[in-house]
């Protein structure tokens, strides 16, 4: 069994450059995924959902804004998505993504069997990295998500 508590991830990640940060957090989720059936499967989906948290909180300081505490239906990750989309429409790319996360969270934590907890973990480790990727991927090329039907500058324009 790993220990996926040995270091919290803000403090890996403070004062590190913004690439380095995404790939500690990359890492971090594949440790998770790899682990399988080793790790206390609600802690590790309670750190998977801190981590899409970490996420979009890279999101929202690298547009110099600082990120929300509120909670929004009961999640900060969905209350921290909604800021970050506020000006940025492209970014509702990842909206449904940020509401899976939470809904696999939600089932792990009332799930019944283990077999069922754990596959829903690598299904929320899956979604988890996608974020990830997603995120990182828009600070590096601006029109990332802009295929988003939320994007309306781009349906506007009539594409």
């Amino acid at each position: 069994m790993i220990n996926i508590s040995a270091t919290p991830i803000a403090d890996v990640t403070a004062g590190s450059p913004l690439t380095t940060r995404f790939d500690v957090i990359e890492t971090r989720i594949d440790d998770i995924f790899e682990s399988g059936g080793g790790v206390a499967v609600k802690v590790a989906a309670a750190e998977l959902l801190s981590l899409g948290e970490k996420v979009l909180e890279l999101w929202l300081e690298a547009r110099d804004e600082k990120p929300t505490l509120e909670q929004k239906e009961g999640f900060r990750l969905l209350a921290l998505h909604r800021q970050g989309a506020r000006g940025e429409p492209s970014f509702n790319a990842c909206r449904e993504t940020c509401r899976e996360l939470v809904y696999h969270y939600n089932l792990i934590a009332t799930e019944q069997t283990s077999a069922e907890a754990q596959r829903q973990l690598r299904l929320m480790t899956m979604v988890a990295k996608h974020l990830c990727l997603f995120v990182g991927g828009k600070m590096q090329v601006a029109g990332l998500g802009d295929f988003c039907c939320a994007a309306k500058p781009m349906r506007a324009d009539g594409n």
